[in-house]
């Protein structure tokens, strides 16, 4: 029987209590789209996960703009909504 870990990946434990915002972002030219996070910490910084390698961290930038325009080179597409700490709590 194949089980599936589910715990924590190091990187998530960085920003578990101090992130804003969180944003899925795709590539819609493959099927299925490839998905990206973005995470916003409440100081304006922002990473880039990706959920296939692990919550490997594939960008980081002091800002959601230096963020945006690096997955809108790539051509990444966000899915609307954004999902807030703050709606959680």
């Amino acid at each position: 029987m194949q089980t599936t870990n589910t715990t924590s990946s190091p990187a998530q434990d960085v920003v578990r209590n101090n992130w804003e915002f969180t944003e899925v972002w795709i590539d819609p030219m493959l099927s299925p789209p490839y998905v990206l996070l973005l995470l916003s910490d409440s100081d304006g910084n922002c990473r880039i996960y990706d959920p296939s390698q692990s919550y490997k961290i594939v960008f980081s930038s002091d800002s959601y703009d230096q963020a945006q325009l690096w997955l809108l080179e790539d051509e990444y597409e966000p899915i609307e909504g954004r999902l807030l700490a703050a709606e959680l709590a």
